[in-house]
């Protein structure tokens, strides 16, 4: 399928195109494999968090090739067109929700992408691409596509990347690009994404520190369609493989709540330090429920969600001891 094939994987140091490296590396092993990713510097946003999510701790054991760059820098961009790629996942965006510096998020996340639409056009590539729950805002459950309302620059700036790949497909037919729209998702390598990490990691740190999972009042009642890393990534490769063009959510279209998360955590590292409860800030303005309809991703793409919220802390949960024991206690 993907052997003897070029793959280039933007934003590859990050969380979910990191993965991707790996899930190559160790199922297509004459793969040809580009990471690009701008990497971590000290440069932060007006709200103090940092630039680039991307870390090399992230891509330690990976064999491919790895090249530093901006996708908002033509001149870096242009190292790729020497490739004849045959697939390009385009995980590289500014995925802090919080960033409010409009005109920076639309150029990464838009305009940028064109660019890299016009480097799949020049070789026939496939396009995937991440999009995003975020693209419906605060849209009644089960979200559709179809039903977006961004209430953020983040959220706004997924859904023209969308409409932008609409247009591409129009233009070009015989080209496939898909547009994945994550919902929360969690698992092993997102520990760089600091404050943005899922609440599995964050509140399976506290634990382990010692410390009583903090939630808000009604926790039990805060529902979101937590996804684990494994089945995105299932989701990328159907998409690739598709041949069609659309977006598509990606989800479990099980969601479950905060006080699920701290519970299971609490069961699978064998301890019982209850649950502290603290006034919710954000009334009025968070998301009380999350559910993707992942119908047309099921006929379409083929795509099955195939790991539960028990199974994924499960299978989490060494890499969580881990990231405490390197990264907390002694990082």
């Amino acid at each position: 399928m993907f052997n003897s094939k070029t793959v280039l994987i933007t934003g590859g140091a990050g969380f979910i195109g990191s993965n991707l490296a790996f899930y190559f590396q160790e199922n297509f092993p004459t793969a040809k494999v580009v990471v690009f990713d701008i990497f971590r510097s000290e440069a932060t946003f007006s709200n103090g968090n940092l630039k680039s999510f991307g870390h090399f701790k992230n891509l330690i054991g990976f064999k491919g090739e790895v090249i530093s760059g901006d996708i908002n820098d033509e001149t870096a961009l242009s190292k790729l067109t020497s490739y004849k790629f045959d697939y390009i996942f385009h995980e590289a965006a500014i995925s802090d929700t919080t960033v409010l510096d409009q005109g920076i998020m639309v150029k990464t996340n838009v305009n940028a992408f064109k660019s890299i639409l016009e480097l799949a056009l020049k070789s026939n590539a496939v396009v995937v691409y991440a999009s995003s729950g975020a693209t419906y805002g605060d849209s009644p459950s089960p979200q559709r596509v179809g039903n977006e309302q961004p209430q953020n620059v983040y959220g706004f700036s997924k859904l023209s990347m969308d409409y932008l790949a609409r247009g591409f497909c129009a233009q070009h037919p015989s080209m496939s690009v898909i547009g994945l729209r994550y919902f929360n998702v969690y698992g092993p390598r997102e520990y760089f994404k600091n404050k943005t990490a899922s609440m599995v990691l964050q509140l399976g740190l506290q634990i382990l520190s010692g410390k009583t999972p903090r939630l808000f009042y009604g926790s039990d009642k805060i529902l979101r369609d937590f996804i684990y890393i494994d089945d995105v990534i299932q989701a990328n490769i159907k998409a690739a493989l598709s041949g069609k063009c659309g977006v598509f959510n990606v989800g479990t279209a099980k969601p479950r709540s905060f006080q699920d998360i701290a519970d299971i955590l609490q069961k699978e590292l064998g301890v019982n330090l209850g649950t502290e409860y603290f006034e919710n800030p954000y009334i009025g303005a968070y998301q009380m429920h999350t559910e993707a309809d992942i119908k047309t991703t099921r006929e379409e793409l083929g795509y099955a969600p195939s790991v539960s919220l028990e199974e994924g802390i499960k299978a989490y949960v060494p890499e969580i001891k881990r990231i405490y024991e390197s990264e907390v206690k002694h990082g």
